[in-house]
C-alpha cells in the first residue's frame, strides 16, 4: 500500500511541481509571487477546451494555449504590474490576487460554473510492476518536469538569459545602468512564466476536469511546495512539489481523506516554524 499512496503522490506532486515551477522562475527576477498562477493554469486549458470547440486540431490548440498564455503574461505585466514599479510589495502581491479573480470571474461570465473535460491527450495503458500500478500519463508529467527543470536550471546558470536574470534580481537599477532593459526582461519572464503554466495545463488538464476554480486548489498546493522547497530554487520547486504529493497521500491513506485538504496548510505552517529558508533555499544575511 505504501509503494502505491508514494507513485500516486509523485504522479499528483508531478503536477504542483510544474506550476511552482512557473511560480519560481518569475520570482527569481521580479520578487513577485503570483497568486494568479493558478488562473493562469486554468486559462490555459479552457483556451484549449475553446479552440477544440471551434474545430481546430489538438495539437494547434495546444500551441494556441502557448501564444495566448505568453502574450497574457506580456499584457499583464505592461498594464498591471509596470504601472505599480516601486511600489510595496504588498501592492504587487494584491494586484495579482485581483488579476486571480478577475480571470476566474471571466471564465465563469463566459462558460458558467458547469463542470467540463478535454478529451484524453495520451492513451497509454497503466503499467503494473510487483502490484504496483504506475499511471503512463503520470509518468509523462514527472518527466516533463524534470525536462523543464533541466533546461531552466541550463539557462539560468550558463546562458546570457541567466545572467540578466541574475543582474536584475540582484539590483534592477544597476542592471539599467549597464544596458538591461529591465522593463522588457520583466515583460519577457511574465510570459515565459505563463507559459510553463500552459504546458502543466496541456499536460494535467485532459486528466482532470475543467471548471472555474481548478487553479486555486493547485495553487495553493504549488505555494506549499514553494515553501518546502524553498523560494527562488527551481530544484526546490520540483522537489518541494514532489514531497507535497507524496506528503498528500500517505496522510489521506494512513490518517483520514480529509488530511488531503489540510496538508498543505500543515505544511506550509510547519516549514516556517523549523526552517523559513525551505530545503534549499538560503537564510538572508543582513550585515548591519
Amino acid at each position: 500500500m505504501a509503494a502505491q499512496l508514494v507513485l500516486s503522490g509523485i504522479g499528483q506532486g508531478s503536477i504542483y511541481a510544474l506550476v511552482a515551477l512557473g511560480m519560481t522562475i518569475l520570482f527569481r527576477v521580479t520578487t513577485i509571487v503570483n497568486f494568479a498562477h493558478g488562473e493562469l493554469f486554468m486559462a490555459g486549458a479552457f483556451v484549449i477546451y475553446a479552440l477544440l470547440r471551434w474545430g481546430v486540431p489538438y495539437p494547434l490548440a495546444m500551441l494556441g494555449a502557448i501564444v495566448f498564455l505568453f502574450a497574457l503574461g506580456n499584457a499583464v505585466e505592461r498594464g498591471l504590474m509596470r504601472p505599480l514599479a516601486g511600489a510595496p510589495h504588498i501592492s504587487l502581491a494584491m494586484m495579482t490576487v485581483a488579476l486571480s479573480y478577475l480571470l476566474r470571474g471571466a471564465v465563469r461570465f463566459v462558460w458558467g460554473g458547469n463542470v467540463r473535460s478535454l478529451p484524453p491527450l495520451f492513451s497509454f495503458a497503466p503499467v503494473e510492476v510487483s502490484g504496483v500500478i504506475i499511471d503512463a500519463e503520470d509518468l509523462v508529467i514527472i518527466l516533463s518536469a524534470a525536462a523543464l527543470l533541466a533546461v531552466f536550471f541550463v539557462l539560468m546558470r550558463y546562458s546570457q538569459l541567466g545572467k540578466y536574470a541574475q543582474a536584475v534580481t540582484d539590483s534592477a537599477r544597476g542592471a539599467a545602468l549597464v544596458g538591461i532593459n529591465v522593463p522588457a526582461f520583466h515583460c519577457l519572464m511574465w510570459g515565459v512564466a505563463a507559459v510553463v503554466a500552459a504546458v502543466a495545463s496541456i499536460l494535467v488538464a485532459p486528466e482532470t476536469m475543467l471548471y472555474p476554480d481548478m487553479g486555486a486548489r493547485v495553487l495553493l498546493r504549488a505555494f506549499a511546495a514553494m515553501t518546502l522547497g524553498g523560494f527562488g530554487s527551481l530544484a526546490g520547486a520540483v522537489v518541494g512539489g514532489l514531497l507535497m504529493g507524496v506528503i498528500e497521500q500517505l496522510a489521506g491513506g494512513y490518517v483520514s481523506t480529509a488530511m488531503i485538504d489540510i496538508a498543505s496548510y500543515i505544511v506550509i505552517i510547519a516549514v516556517l516554524l523549523l526552517r523559513p529558508a525551505g530545503l534549499f533555499g538560503r537564510p538572508e544575511v543582513v550585515r548591519v
